[in-house]
């Protein structure tokens, strides 16, 4: 027996560029009628479906069904996902453990094959992939695109390896996406030329303009890490059928608040024409990625969601190939266990393995930036942490063997009397940990290692764990109760001094050797402005 539902509300047609009240039918999970009925007046919105068009689920530190689950309360029914994170930790196991999981959820994610693995040789990884990798994944139907080339001097400079890496994904038919901070002029024409069609990472307005004029796509990014939303929204108005938005990192705690809605809210608040902004969320990824999704016409894949205003964009409602997957801020779907898959072989520390090296004159600092993956630098004199000064400790300790740890200083966390730990570091995933003296480094860092993976709080009364069994990359648990532990242990270093938005955000980027300007790896401190360890 058929199914048959009609729902009524003001119908967003962004191919046709219209928004007129009616009424859709929905018969076996298929758009099967639309119907005007302009007389009539509603509320509520009916939209196509919203699309992430790039975002490394990892980040969220849930499973790639669970982090479905979540995005599909605020009308978001598909992902163009890097499964980057995981595969530096377990290579192809790892992909293919992500692209198993996402079968469990309605909602589609579009997967890449991570093509920058590890994404330096400065530190150390679980796995390298190189054409032949790129080859095997590009081979498999889940895998549609070459996922974000973050290496952009190897493909400015023809490097033989890069660009059989970008041959494989052309030779495949796929799509291939960019990664191409502040890059403007000759080196930018030079990396769009090789074939990169996109780029997420555009900081200025004039650097993104000058990438629309080569015919790149721009995903406009604001999730939890980095938000250039402000910056980049005129392009909007300007060059609005090569927009994209997207979230690039999205922290549970955020996730569970709002998504892809919030930046059409907030384009359309701004005076963008709403048709702009969401095509922008929906129409331009599904045709640029070739997604298997509804867009709201007759004969389509039921893949809609309901709003209650354009402004506000608050979902209602959402519907995946017909089926009511949220209502009212709440999934109707079950949150389902995992297996989960890892790889942790680093043991227990001492404290004497979190002494500083000793050097003559100043010691070149981290200086972390609240809200910013990127960092500054001072110098000092110090030989040891100073917290009253906001100075304190900074390890990366290696995960994959059992090694001795890189101990540098930094200012900005501002901890007093405790240590944050997280084996979620950007891009190899060691575990990176900041503290006000060895004992509680040390005393933190083995919280994660005796969880094999997880973000960790210590003081010398407080311990406190977020276990991410997945890779030491996600937890196997709902996403509110992963929102809910991750916003107590952020509070919980808040409390101990910090005055960091996000705490933990802040540390995982810590070791992201390709984001300037002084990081740190599991081998030094890495100073990306001559892309070499000191």
């Amino acid at each position: 027996m058929s199914k048959t539902q009609r729902l009524c509300g003001n119908i967003v047609n962004v191919i046709q560029g219209t928004i007129t009240a009616g009424t859709v039918t929905i018969r076996d999970g298929i758009i099967h009628a639309i119907e005007e009925t302009p007389d009539a007046t509603y509320d509520t919105y009916l939209c196509p479906g919203l699309v992430d068009a790039h975002v490394h689920v990892e980040s969220s530190l849930l499973s790639p069904s669970e982090f479905g689950r979540a995005a599909l309360i605020h009308g978001t029914i598909a992902s163009i996902s890097d499964p980057h994170e995981i595969a530096n930790v377990l290579g192809i196991p790892g992909v293919e453990w992500m692209l198993e999981d996402a079968k469990r959820t309605p909602f589609h994610i579009h997967f890449g094959a991570p093509s920058c693995v590890p994404a330096t040789p400065f530190e150390t990884a679980g796995a390298r992939f190189g054409p032949d990798e790129i080859d095997r994944l590009l081979s498999k139907p889940e895998i549609g695109y070459l996922a974000e080339v973050m290496n952009f001097p190897a493909v400015i400079t023809r490097d033989p390896e890069m660009m059989a890496i970008i041959e494989t994904a052309k030779r495949h038919g796929k799509r291939i996406d960019g990664h191409a901070p502040a890059l403007i002029g000759k080196a930018l024409r030079d990396y769009a030329t090789a074939g990169i069609e996109t780029d997420h990472e555009s900081i200025t307005l004039e650097e993104a303009r000058q990438k629309c004029q080569l015919g790149m796509k721009i995903a406009i990014r604001e999730g939890s890490a980095a938000r250039n939303f402000e910056a980049l929204w005129p392009l909007l108005n300007e060059f609005p059928e090569q927009c994209f938005l997207c979230s690039d990192d999205k922290h549970p705690d955020d996730l569970v608040v709002s998504h892809i809605n919030a930046l059409v809210a907030r384009a359309i608040r701004l005076g963008v024409d709403p048709l702009s902004a969401l095509r922008a969320a929906t129409l331009n990824p599904i045709r640029h990625y070739g997604l298997k999704v509804g867009c709201l016409q007759v004969g389509d894949s039921a893949d809609l969601a309901e709003f209650d205003s354009l402004t506000d964009m608050r979902c209602l409602r959402s519907w995946k190939s017909g089926q009511l997957v949220a209502a009212n801020g709440t999934s109707t779907l079950s949150h389902k266990a995992v297996t989960p898959i890892n790889r942790f072989d680093a043991h227990a520390k001492q404290p004497t393995d979190f002494q500083l090296p000793p050097t003559e004159g100043t010691r070149r600092i981290i200086v972390a930036l609240d809200g910013q993956i990127i960092t500054e630098e001072t110098e000092a004199d110090a030989q040891t942490a100073c917290p009253e000064q906001d100075l304190c400790y900074i390890a990366v300790v290696n995960r994959y063997a059992d090694t001795p740890p890189a101990v540098a200083l930094i200012k900005g966390f501002g901890l007093r009397d405790a240590a944050i730990a997280s084996s979620v570091a950007h891009d190899s995933h060691n575990i990176v940990v900041v503290g006000s003296s060895p004992e509680l480094l040390c005393k933190a860092t083995n919280l994660i290692i005796h969880n094999k993976g997880g973000l960790s709080f210590a003081s010398e009364a407080i311990e406190e764990t977020l276990p991410l069994p997945i890779a030491g990359l996600m937890s196997g648990g709902s996403y509110k109760e992963v929102a809910q532990a991750f916003t107590t242990l952020s509070r919980t270093a808040k409390q101990h001094g910090s005055s960091l938005e996000s705490p933990y955000m802040a540390l995982s980027f810590m070791a992201l050797l390709v984001i300037p300007k002084l990081k740190i790896s599991d081998k030094g401190l890495f100073d990306v402005s001559t892309f070499s360890l000191i």
